[in-house]
């Protein structure tokens, strides 16, 4: 029997790593994504009870699901609608009482379905990723919230209202047609980009990277690339996220210091994920169809390519980012357009770009807008106002090695 800290810990993993996967076969068992939800979550609050006192069992996933489903038919019970919804709880008992071997799906996969299904054109763009960012990724209101800039409390109205939209319109938890792919393609991307930046830049924690969601991220792009190999840009995202991921564990350290990028050890990087990275980019930007993954994948191939910090060709880099900005211009870019100016021409170049997104208000309470600019000024020779946005950056940092690391920066 572990201890109760550790027993505390495998559960939080086994939750983290299989939620998308549970909750994904019960909304399709089930046909209602807030019920799945409601039940995967007393599923696992029974988990805390009893394997604290039995132990671990032998398939923690499969005790979940079926321990879900007992919860979904007592919640369909207590509904005051009983009687309409006999056949659906008849459907939940008929699956607990037997082994039922799925069938073989266009995508083999139930969570590409609810991928799909939260990216129906019914739903608004910002929430499609929102929705699957919770459902699929299992990242908390919270941690959706940042990423989006929005306060933890509007995010949760928005999810649930999002629940909602898909009952009531009846949004059907399947693989949209062939013909119908393309126009929720690019929502799919961006929710799959998502939930790869939290496992490469976790929001909170202890640790910079959350490997469990740059896999899952990279191994679901890797089925809709199978699906629609024909698409530049879902070549572009996969090679983008295999070149980023190579740095994985050059990133921190064993005492858990964060790394960065000017002084990783570059013969840690992952050979085999630059090869398959540099050559997916090659191919995908040989179609003649260039857009913002493929641009972004061949700025971290500059990176990837460079024997060392000092070999980096900034200005490729700079002028790649400002071809980015012409097709996505948001703050997020000029950020790292900026940054790459820094190293390209000069502090002062980097500093004006800053200036022309710093009024905005959602800017101001951006992590990276303020750890960019305080390292500029620093290099710059502007150690004061550096300081102040070191400390702005080290106050709106959740995760501990990135704190840690902008307070050494402060000081260093």
């Amino acid at each position: 029997m572990l201890p109760p800290f550790k027993l505390e810990q495998a559960i939080n993993q086994i939750v983290q790593e299989e939620w998308g996967r549970i909750l994904a076969a019960l909304t399709k068992s089930t046909g209602n994504l807030q019920l799945a939800e409601d039940s995967l979550q007393d599923a696992v609050e029974s988990a805390l009870q009893h394997w604290s006192i039995q132990g671990l069992p032998e398939f923690p996933a499969a005790w979940l699901i079926q321990t879900a489903r007992r919860k979904a038919i007592d919640r369909l019970r207590r509904e005051s609608n009983f009687a309409r919804l006999q056949p659906e709880i008849s459907y939940l008992i008929d699956l607990q009482n037997r082994a039922e071997l799925e069938d073989v799906e266009v995508i083999p996969d139930k969570r590409l379905e609810l991928i799909f299904t939260c990216c129906h054109p019914a739903i608004e763009e910002k929430t499609k990723v929102a929705l699957t960012l919770r459902t699929l990724g299992g990242l908390s209101t919270e941690e959706i919230a940042k990423s989006f800039l929005d306060k933890p409390q509007t995010m949760a109205q928005r999810l649930t209202r999002a629940k909602q939209k898909i009952a009531l319109a009846g949004i059907p938890y399947k693989v949209p047609c062939t013909e119908d792919l393309p126009e929720r393609l690019n929502a799919v991307l961006r929710v799959i980009y998502f939930i790869f930046n939290e496992g490469y830049q976790a929001s909170r924690g202890k640790l910079i990277t959350r490997g469990d969601l740059a896999d899952e991220a990279i191994r679901l792009c890797r089925i809709i690339a199978n699906l629609l190999p024909k698409q530049p840009e879902i070549t572009g995202l996969l090679a983008l996220m295999l070149l980023h991921d190579s740095r994985r564990f050059a990133r921190q350290k064993a005492n858990g210091e964060m790394v960065s990028l000017e002084n990783q050890n570059r013969q840690s990087w992952d050979k085999q994920k630059i090869t398959e990275g540099t050559q997916l980019i090659k191919a995908a930007l040989s179609q003649q169809k260039v857009g913002p993954y493929q641009l972004q994948a061949a700025i971290s191939a500059v990176h990837a390519e460079s024997q060392q910090w000092q070999d980096t060709d900034w200005t490729q880099i700079a002028a790649l980012y400002q071809l980015l900005y012409t097709l996505q211009p948001t703050p997020v870019i000029k950020i790292n357009h900026a940054v790459a100016v820094s190293y390209a021409e000069s502090a002062k170049d980097a500093l004006a770009l800053l200036d022309t997104i710093a009024e905005s208000t959602d800017i101001q309470n951006y992590q990276p807008y303020h750890a960019a600019r305080a390292d500029i000024l620093k290099r710059a020779g502007q150690v004061k106002e550096a300081i102040l946005h070191f400390d702005k950056a080290i106050e709106l940092t959740q995760n501990t090695a990135e704190k840690i690391f902008l307070q050494a920066r402060k000081i260093d």
